[in-house]
């Protein structure tokens, strides 16, 4: 059965919800990349400054009232999804799963039996009876009630399916890692904005979709009792085209309040973070201080062991493409992809193998992975069901966006975690880095797909040289002491040729004067007496 959400948008936005393997990809990783990923590259972020290490609040910035009612199913377009995603197939997610389960018994826990905790700082999880017990109220910046478990915009849940949905054998999507943890912190909203009255008005139900239906939010507000958890569903406000913003209109969510949330995550000890939201600027301004704050928050959740990934951004009507030559600087700034020591930025690609026209470029981008023709689960409240499709300019369409190509690698992240727990968070970058494939450019990285698309069987069994205490592989000149090569000498057979053909000149010259000389010699015709 094929389902359909509709949302409303609210006033003007103001905080990024940012939803490769290209032509010339070279194989696994041929030698050890430099361990500072962002060694030579232009328009470096500013040094980190720990002194404005921010605070949790664990409270919304202002008080925030809902404006546009949540994402709702509706059974007028109920289909069935058969087949499993594109990029799960791509990733060979299944072939991924069996290798976990022979060698840990386990997809997304660690040896000693505890999951991998992955915290998605989003727009909340909805409890989907995919994720069964394993979604953790973690925290909530837009309305305390919610506590990071309510999905009002539908966004955060689907970028949680990808990583820890756990499905029923007859269903083929499933998520990365699904026997991890989802630490579920809603840091923003499209569908609240700042009560400048003060008090709370009810939210506004009306379909603003395009398909003419007004009754998708009537009855049992999207329960399933079929239960067959095979549908597909239209949701808003998940596409690449959605704007960047800084709490200058209306929305919930900042900068400051994305810099407590990862301070929050940190906090409570998780082992993976997944950030789908960012903050989009051209790049001829200075530094923001809320930057400096968020870039602080990021570098301390890696010194304390925690992985962090982003999503690298969508082009957008204020987050411009950054096209630029090479060598000169970007003309948009992206954070946290901007962090590029801190962070795996991702770039998405589409069923061709290569980036996605919407896949922000740039120097920060650390590696990629599947970002289009998404299919995830639906986040209407009650729902057991999937979704494939979203509603882009009051149209349906099929959902995209860097935003669900970073779960992806926060799921490879947590079984990396999973298989290999002695690592630290930035070997565990490193690792995915380094067995991704690597595109066929200098260093074995380019500012489209960064390191390469991440290859998850690789991450899970490469040997990487410097786990290994090995130097990294380098060019070396050949050793002086070398035998000259074995040139061939033409001399002899040269002389022996021209000797040849002069001896051979000298017998033919002889041949002809002999023949000469007996021609006119004069014949005695006379008969003897």
């Amino acid at each position: 059965m094929r389902t359909v959400r509709t949302v409303k948008r609210g006033s003007a936005l103001v905080l990024v919800l940012t939803t490769g393997f290209g032509p010339g990809a070279m194989p696994l990783a041929a030698q050890e990349q430099d361990e500072t990923p962002t060694a030579g590259y232009y328009a470096s972020p500013p040094p980190v400054d720990m002194s404005v290490l921010p605070d949790d609040s664990g409270a919304p910035d202002k008080p925030y009232v809902q404006e546009v009612g949540c994402v709702e199913r509706n059974p007028e377009h109920d289909a069935d999804i058969q087949n499993a995603p594109w990029g799960q197939q791509f990733l060979r997610v299944g072939d991924v799963h069996a290798l976990m389960r022979s060698t840990l018994d386990s997809v997304g826990a660690k040896p000693d039996g505890d999951p991998v905790q992955v915290a998605v700082i989003d727009t909340g999880v909805t409890r989907h009876p995919h994720f069964q017990d394993r979604v953790e109220a973690g925290g909530d910046y837009v309305d305390p009630a919610g506590n990071g478990v309510e999905d009002c915009d539908g966004h955060g849940t689907q970028v949680a399916g990808i990583i820890a949905a756990d499905t029923p054998a007859d269903i083929a999507f499933t998520g990365m890692a699904p026997d991890a943890r989802i630490i579920a912190i809603r840091q923003s909203s499209q569908n609240y904005s700042p009560d400048e009255d003060g008090a709370a008005a009810e939210p506004d139900s009306d379909d603003d979709s395009g398909d003419g239906d007004d009754d998708a939010g009537s009855g049992d507000g999207g329960s399933d009792e079929s239960g067959d958890g095979g549908s597909e569903s239209l949701v808003g406000d998940t596409g690449p085209a959605q704007d960047s913003r800084t709490q200058q209109g209306g929305g919930a969510g900042t900068l400051d309040t994305l810099a407590q949330a990862i301070v929050r995550a940190t906090r409570q000890g998780v082992d993976v973070m997944n950030i789908s939201i960012n903050h989009c600027r051209p790049a001829d301004g200075g530094v923001m201080p809320e930057e400096r704050r968020l870039q602080a928050a990021v570098r301390n959740a890696v010194r304390n062991d925690v992985v962090v990934v982003s999503a690298a951004g969508n082009v957008s009507k204020r987050c411009e493409q950054n096209d630029q030559e090479p060598g000169t600087p970007p003309n948009t700034v992206v954070s946290p992809p901007w962090f590029a020591d801190d962070v795996l930025s991702v770039a998405a690609i589409d069923r061709t193998g290569g980036v996605a026209d919407f896949s922000i470029h740039g120097p920060w981008v650390s590696v990629a992975a599947p970002g289009t023709d998404i299919t995830s689960l639906d986040p209407a409240e009650g729902s057991r069901r999937l979704t494939n499709m979203m509603i882009e300019n009051a149209e349906p369409a099929s959902i995209k966006g860097t935003s669900f190509a970073a779960p992806y690698v926060a799921g490879l992240a947590a079984l990396v975690r999973a298989k290999y727990p002695d690592l630290d968070a930035r070997e565990v970058m490193h690792r995915i880095e380094f067995t991704a494939h690597h595109p066929a450019a200098p260093g074995g990285r380019d500012n489209f797909v960064g390191h390469g698309v991440i290859n998850p069987m690789a991450a899970l069994t490469a040997t990487v040289p410097s786990e290994e205490g090995l130097p990294a592989a380098r060019a070396e000149a050949l050793p002086s002491d070398m035998p000259p090569p074995a040139d061939r000498n033409w001399t002899p057979v040269v002389v022996a040729v021209v000797g040849s053909g002069g001896a051979l000149t000298a017998l033919l010259v002889t041949l002809f004067v002999v023949h000469t000389i007996r021609r006119n010699r004069p014949t005695n015709t006379t008969p003897s007496p």
